[in-house]
């Protein structure tokens, strides 16, 4: 068959991959000059999560006071939310309760797993190397935060994850890098999890793919997609200046199925056809600095578990990323308010001040945001639309970026008409079908 992909960041090219890995011939649209320039590029580094990562847990509260006097679980907010934005939040504090949260965890967790071993299969196949590095280490400052992270610890038993729980000490032990004088409660330790640098695989899976003949328009925007009976249709956006064409005067380009990965794209693509899932989009910010001293440079990824910033090392530079800040929707589309903007870049500052202070040269600091896209119930949007031929990979949220492998490879054996490897149950948790836009994740079309 002839795919059509719409988006070219991280979830775009693997979901690329995979559909070339079965034998269809693949097209990726993307806006941009190159790949993974939008979420991808800022992400914290984080591969895939555990049930301590993931963003509808129990120790996030999204309560009306905490929207009005500011929070302290990661999530900022803009004073006067929206109708829409609070509805997002009510909706994530049901996913926070131990039973639902128990309940998504488990759906999410064969995801989790199909990630981890069709990544697995990426790099081993090509020998890849994108600044890949074994251990995260959550830090908890106060016996409070350990209490609160106590159904998520129950369910790492219950999930057989190899993991450690450390008293403070232990902690420094593994990871010298923690002050001795900083307020540490204890921590979490994963030994097998891994932090990698996401736009540097995502550009060298685009190298692999342009190797085995998948066409890239880049620097095109999709204006315009129809559905039709025996094909999708999709209009392209005059060029840019630099864009490199496909053909000379090429601007539709059709195909037996379509998979918006458009990042925060994908609403308004789906709104063309009448189509809506409830994917809230949130601005994630990141600090990237080189290491300053290597003495003071952490050898593991640190998650501070109050704030949900990540610190990473990527090579010779760190990354602290996270500080998701909620608005207005027409808000977030614009550039955020100055004190707004310092408020997040803070929020990760402080939480490099406090576990690994002296680490980053500042005076070569630079910041970045971009626009993520979350769904209300924590999961990503994945599988076939009430349209046979349209196709959704969304709303991955800033979890782990390694999902996308997983979803990817969900997406393709759809596409294939395949059995999925997802048992039943995670297959439906993810589908597009549980907010009404969905086909079966059964759908099948007669693609000769």
């Amino acid at each position: 068959m002839d795919v059509i992909v719409i988006g070219g960041g991280l979830t775009g090219v693997t979901t690329a991959y995979q559909l070339r890995a079965a034998g269809h011939r693949v097209c990726v649209i993307e806006q941009h000059a190159t790949v993974a320039q939008e979420a991808s590029f800022g992400q914290g580094g984080l591969v895939l999560p555990t049930p301590l990562d993931v963003w509808f847990g129990p120790g996030l509260s999204f309560g009306m006071r905490q929207m009005l006097f500011g929070s302290r679980n990661g999530m900022l907010y803009q004073p006067g939310l929206s109708a829409a934005a609070r509805s997002f939040a009510r909706h994530l504090n049901v996913e926070r309760e131990p039973e639902r949260f128990a309940q998504q965890c488990t759906h999410l967790r064969p995801l989790i797993e199909l990630s981890r071993r069709e990544l697995g299969e990426i790099e081993t196949r090509h020998a890849m190397e994108f600044e890949q590095r074994d251990g995260v280490l959550h830090l908890f400052r106060s016996a409070r935060e350990l209490k609160q992270a106590a159904t998520a610890l129950s369910l790492l038993q219950q999930f057989d994850y190899p993991h450690e729980v450390l008293d403070g000490d232990a902690c420094r032990t593994i990871e010298p890098s923690v002050p001795k004088l900083e307020a540490l409660a204890g921590g979490v330790f994963f030994p097998n999890e891994r932090s990698a640098n996401c736009p540097l695989f995502a550009k060298q899976l685009k190298s692999l793919l342009d190797e085995h003949a998948v066409q890239f328009a880049l620097g095109r925007r999709a204006e315009t997609i129809r559905l039709e009976s025996g094909r999708v249709v999709v209009e392209l956006a005059p060029e840019r200046e630099g864009a490199r064409p496909l053909e000379a005067g090429t601007e539709i380009i059709a195909g037996d199925a379509l998979v918006l990965a458009a990042g925060a794209g994908t609403q308004n693509l789906l709104s063309q056809l009448g189509m809506r899932v409830p994917l809230y989009p949130v601005r994630l910010h990141a600090l990237t600095a080189p290491i300053g001293y290597e003495e003071h440079a952490p050898h593991l990824a640190v998650v501070d578990y109050e704030s949900r910033v990540t610190i990473s090392r990527l090579h010779n530079r760190m990354r602290f990323a996270s500080a998701p800040l909620l608005q207005g929707v027409r808000k977030t589309f614009r550039p955020t308010e100055r004190k707004l903007r310092e408020r997040a870049l803070a929020t990760l500052g402080q939480a490099g001040h406090t576990w690994v202070p002296g680490a980053a040269k500042l005076s070569a600091l630079r910041d970045w945001d971009g626009i993520a896209l979350m769904s209300p119930d924590g999961l990503p949007v994945t599988g076939v639309t009430a349209h046979p031929r349209l196709f959704i990979n969304a709303g991955h949220g800033p979890s782990g970026w390694g999902l996308a492998c997983g979803t990817a490879k969900v997406v393709a054996d759809l596409v294939s008409n395949q059995p999925s490897e997802l048992d039943a149950p995670s297959l439906a948790a993810i589908s597009p079908a549980r907010f009404g836009v969905g086909g079966s994740p059964s759908s099948r079309f007669d693609h000769r």
